[in-house]
């Protein structure tokens, strides 16, 4: 099965498990942790440069591996902005084929096994689907290696030593309705061991030495992903109680919303449209004030979260000016991230938090 195969088909299975949007999952905000495991597709491996007994002798052959299996664990932490930073510990094994020197080539047995750490940046892309949250990275770490069993075609080399290794990362999260703050995922990773590494026998002279150059290994792999201290999805409001029959109430004041795109304070074609009616309505009703108030969610900082709101509120009361309504009938108000629409916990990316309301008075 190609990577484009496997991710395909990790998407189909996992759609039916997306949240439904009333319970979306923001990008990963506060601390995480995930295992996954999959398939890996080694390269073959080059090794020359053969000592032994103190003596350097021309070498030069490939290592042709089977596909294998490859597992991990990785914990870390989401900033609620996308960005994620993690420490993960892997394991890899592929079965040896055959090796290829001097011309020929021989069967092998035996089995390569490597493990070690990286530490990832990663960053989750908000799409506004919040079911389907892609992600991409990049990781720097040290693999430990080892030889088991290699036999066949005269080769010696039993274990190894470790190197300095990087991978790269992309790959999707979908939300599970069931349990708040996991997720199913899945991704694509190429991993690569740099510089040579130093092979040495287990029971051979301890002067003989062979060096592996560079190996690569393409990975395909499924996981969960649990985000510990997610909010529980919300529950629909009560439908209201019926009001006793009385004398005829003075008509409620008239409230409008503006919504924004996240980190934003500009207007869109929609609120724009809102704007106006607001603009009209204002002028056929009795209108002694209008109130226009700023929030934000929670995704930034209380600071940060004031000033933008107020951004927001004065955008929507130049654009009330614009539409024919007097400065003189118009109050500003900026709440920042308190008085939530839709209760969350914090650093979470709601867009029914990012608003403006307009209330006739």
């Amino acid at each position: 099965m190609t990577p484009r195969k496997f991710l395909l088909a990790a998407s189909a299975f996992a759609a039916p498990l997306a949240v439904a949007h009333t319970a979306a999952a923001q990008p990963v905000s506060g601390f995480y942790a995930a295992i996954a495991g999959g398939y890996s597709i080694e390269d073959a491996q080059k090794e020359k440069n053969i000592v032994i007994n103190n003596v350097l002798q021309p070498y030069e052959a490939r290592l042709g591996l089977h596909n294998g299996y490859t597992g991990n664990f990785s914990a870390g932490y989401g900033f609620g902005n996308g960005f994620r930073l993690e420490i993960e510990g892997d394991y890899d094994e592929n079965r040896f084929d055959e090796i290829k020197a001097n011309g020929g080539d021989a069967a092998v047995h035996g089995e390569e096994q490597k493990y070690g750490t990286f530490v990832n940046g990663l960053f989750d892309f908000d799409l506004g689907l919040p079911y389907f949250y892609p992600y991409v990275g990049a990781g720097a770490g040290w693999q430990l290696g080892a030889y088991d069993n290699l036999q066949g075609g005269g080769i010696f080399i039993a274990k190894t030593k470790g190197t300095f290794a990087y991978q790269g990362i992309a790959g999707f999260a979908i939300p599970i309705a069931y349990v708040p703050g996991l997720s199913f995922t899945a991704d694509y990773r190429f991993l690569s061991l740099i510089g040579s590494r130093k092979l040495g026998p287990d029971s051979a002279s301890p002067q003989d030495e062979l060096k592996a150059a560079h190996e690569f290994n393409n990975i395909v792999e499924g996981g969960l992903r649990y985000e510990f201290g997610a909010a529980p999805p919300l529950a629909p409001a009560p439908a209201p109680a019926p009001e006793p029959v009385s004398a005829p109430a003075p008509a409620p004041a008239k409230t409008y919303l503006v919504f924004f795109d996240w980190d934003k304070y500009s207007l869109t074609p929609r609120a724009t449209a809102i704007i106006a009616q607001a603009a009209s309505d204002s002028k056929t009703q009795n209108t002694t004030t209008i109130s226009v108030s700023g929030y934000t969610d929670t995704s930034g900082t209380p600071d940060y979260n004031q000033g933008l709101s107020e951004r927001r509120a004065k955008a929507v009361a130049a654009q009330l000016v614009t539409d024919g309504v007097s400065m003189s009938e118009i109050e500003i108000h900026a709440y920042g991230e308190t008085h939530l629409l839709v209760p969350t916990g914090p650093g979470v990316r709601e867009p029914q938090n990012r608003r403006v309301e307009i209330v006739l008075e």
